[in-house]
């Protein structure tokens, strides 16, 4: 098939083509290695070299939104339209307003469209403003096929009225990059104290998130256990406290997360009971799995489901007095009898699916 993707170039922290990074790199690059022919087109809300760069065999061509943003926007869905009419399907991912124009140009060019909502769009901005919203909803109904990031958010997706094909499609990880290692080697190649405990974590260390709790519970943490560090790392938008015994490594290149997480004793997936908590899947828990690192979660959307079988790995979200409980217990209890984590291949393969099913219908 020709596969036309069309995304935003930075999510999650990340960018897409400079830091060879996260879902719409991974999938379309496997879909490409499966023989597909694959063309994605990313819009960037930061200045960067414009034009088309290869990745594997996927040909990206990236354009700039930046400034008062509409010449940007108006020379993507141009550049989109041109690449739709060569295809013969369209993966639009990422926010709303893709969904959107992947709606229209599929409608144009009279090919399917997978639209791919990897969190509650909703959450966004974009997507409450008025018309957007509106749109948003009519493509989630009308679109060929939706695949959705976790259980919660395809179950928010049917409640819209949609009928149509809709497919859970969760996170996955680099499979070459995420692996056990050496816990003392990986603490000496950061210079982190080796004779001591670590809780930790890596990602958005955002107030969207909660991730004030963790620091509040560390607060308590550090007085009753003496041995116990924590160690944190990625962008943020609060104040990090400054103790000796908190150890802050900045925004790490993607490559040194998989050594960073696997520095820890236990490592924490934090979030809110919320319009984003609710529905997401927190990529770093499939990463924390991968690196068999004992893991706590806020017990909120699909962490609810992926630990089922473990509850007392779950804090209640805003309630420090539940964290400091699961974090003295999960330093006690080190279980990690986890499944397999997919890998990106695993997602593609399964998207590829969906595709072809979708085609067939059409033909």
């Amino acid at each position: 098939m020709r596969i036309l993707v069309i995304t935003k170039r930075q999510y999650m922290g990340k960018d897409l083509i400079d830091d060879r990074f996260g879902r719409f790199r991974e999938i379309p690059l496997r879909l490409s290695q499966m023989g597909h022919e694959v063309i994605g087109l990313c819009l960037s809300y930061s200045r960067r070299k414009e034009g088309w760069i290869k990745d594997g065999f996927v040909l990206w061509g990236s354009i700039n939104a930046t400034g008062i943003k509409l010449p940007g926007i108006m020379r993507f869905v141009y550049n989109a339209q041109k690449a739709a009419s060569k295809s013969d399907l369209i993966w639009a991912c990422s926010d709303s307003i893709y969904g959107i124009i992947g709606y229209f140009l599929s409608k144009k060019n009279h090919i399917p469209l997978i639209f791919d909502l990897y969190d509650n769009f909703e959450y966004f901005f974009m997507a409450r403003l008025p018309v957007i919203k509106q749109l948003y909803r009519y493509v989630v109904r009308s679109c060929d096929a939706v695949t959705c990031v976790s259980r919660p958010l395809a179950g928010l997706v049917n409640s819209y009225g949609r009928k149509k094909l809709t497919t859970i499609l969760d996170n996955a990880v680099r499979n070459d990059l995420f692996v056990p290692l050496h816990k003392e080697k990986c603490r000496e190649n950061l210079k982190l104290p080796k004779n001591v405990r670590f809780l930790g974590t890596a990602g958005g260390l955002t107030s969207t998130r909660g991730i004030k709790i963790l620091f509040d519970a560390f607060d308590i943490i550090k007085n009753k256990h003496p041995d116990i560090h924590l160690a944190v790392a990625g962008p943020r938008d609060i104040n990090i406290p400054r103790n000796e015994r908190i150890h802050d490594l900045g925004i790490l290149p993607f490559e040194r997360v998989p050594i960073f997480l696997n520095a820890l004793d236990v490592g924490i997936v934090c979030n809110l009971d919320n319009a984003f908590g609710n529905y997401c899947f927190p990529q770093k828990t499939r990463e924390l799995m991968a690196c068999n690192i004992p893991i706590i979660a806020a017990n909120v959307g699909s962490m609810k489901d992926v630990f089922k079988e473990h509850s007392e790995w779950l804090y209640e979200p805003g309630n420090v007095k539940s964290l400091v409980e699961v974090i003295e217990n999960r330093f006690a209890d080190r279980t990690t009898n986890y499944e397999r984590p997919p890998a990106w291949a695993d997602l593609a393969q399964s998207l590829e699916r969906i595709m072809q099913k979708i085609k067939n219908e059409k033909e």
